[in-house]
């Protein structure tokens, strides 16, 4: 499968507390911070909820 690349552009402080735990569950821990994740429906619906917190390249 695709591999994307998932990186932290905005603070997760004043986020909900979902929003945190969402970008704990992909692997992000600061800003800046990039992880490669597979291309699959999970992780595309896990960044669908923090798109605003993350930057996505395939």
């Amino acid at each position: 499968m695709a591999k994307i690349k998932i990186t932290q552009i905005k603070s997760s402080i004043g986020a909900p507390a979902q929003q945190k735990k969402v970008l704990a569950a992909l692997g992000i821990k600061r800003m800046h911070h990039t992880v490669e994740k597979e291309d699959n429906a999970s992780i595309l619906g896990m960044v669908e909820k923090v798109k605003h917190l993350v930057s996505v390249e395939k």
